[in-house]
């Protein structure tokens, strides 16, 4: 039984949105997860009427802006109202080209380590979002990041943390997005992965191996996850989405997996190919 398998244009991160879809094409890649800082911030209909055109799946995006709260990769706006203004901006924009996809959202820092009021903003900006996001026929999906972003991107940092921004926004449109490279050293992520059912709306893969920067990843199988058991919990669960390469990397570390872009690639999907025949072992 095959399993639908996507890539993030994060994954190629060094191309051109444009060289996305031509390199997926060719090798054949069915879903796309959208990296919307990828697409011209002023113009970008063009672009995604190609993506139209291409007859791909885009089974997620990537929002430009997509915290309340500033993280690494955008630092201003600070106030939580503006960026969640942006943040529906892309809600509606994606909801009109790709109605059924999901957008990845996560929380950005607590404004100086103010925990209790961020989840008490977080939780009131999601509960907006997750309405428009409805709307729009579009839905929300939470990402808890691994602990090594607590300084730089995030104040959730485990499933558990996760569980309470999404039982307290409590709607329909609004999950998990489960990074299996955040998440794997939580003891009870089997368990807590199973639980979610069908408010799972998406899984990225990528590997562990001690990192050499914030970036750094392996191909999935390749380093420490135990990928299968994951996995399995995830069906387990009902889970029957799109299984998405989402592999960062930096240019400047020796062996770069963003160094070769159609090789990175193809090694994912036959690197998936192997893990999901042992899943369904």
């Amino acid at each position: 039984m095959n399993a639908p398998f996507g890539v993030s244009q994060y994954t190629t991160w060094t191309q051109t949105f444009a060289e996305d879809l031509a390199l997926y094409a060719d090798l054949g890649i069915e879903h796309i997860e959208v990296c919307e800082a990828k697409l011209n911030a002023a113009k970008p209909d063009a672009q995604l009427r190609a993506l139209q055109e291409s007859g791909m799946n885009v089974s997620s995006v990537q929002p430009r802006y997509h915290s309340p709260f500033p993280n690494s990769l955008r630092a201003l706006p600070a106030a939580p109202a503006e960026r969640m203004a942006l943040l529906a901006q892309s809600v509606r924009l994606f909801g009109r080209y790709f109605p059924g996809t999901t957008l990845v959202v996560n929380t950005g820092l607590a404004p100086r380590g103010d925990l209790a009021s961020a989840y008490r903003i977080a939780n009131r900006e999601f509960k907006r979002l997750a309405r428009i996001a409805a709307d729009c026929g579009v839905r929300i999906g939470l990402e808890p990041l691994n602990p090594v972003y607590m300084n730089t991107d995030t104040f959730i940092a485990s499933l558990a943390h996760a569980d309470r921004i999404i039982d307290e926004v409590d709607h329909a449109a609004f999950g998990l997005f489960l990074d299996l490279w955040h998440v794997w050293e939580d003891p009870e992520a089997p368990q807590r992965i199973r639980r979610y059912g069908q408010q799972l709306f998406g899984v990225h893969l990528s590997d562990w191996g001690t990192p050499r920067a914030f970036a750094d990843r392996l191909l999935p199988g390749e380093g420490e996850i135990p990928i299968v058991p994951l996995l399995r919990a995830a069906r387990a669960g009902g889970y029957r989405g799109v299984y998405t390469l989402e592999i960062f990397s930096d240019s400047k570390l020796k062996n770069s997996l963003w160094a070769h872009p159609r090789r990175t690639v193809s090694d994912g999907q036959k690197a998936f190919a192997k893990i999901w025949r042992k899943t369904c072992a």
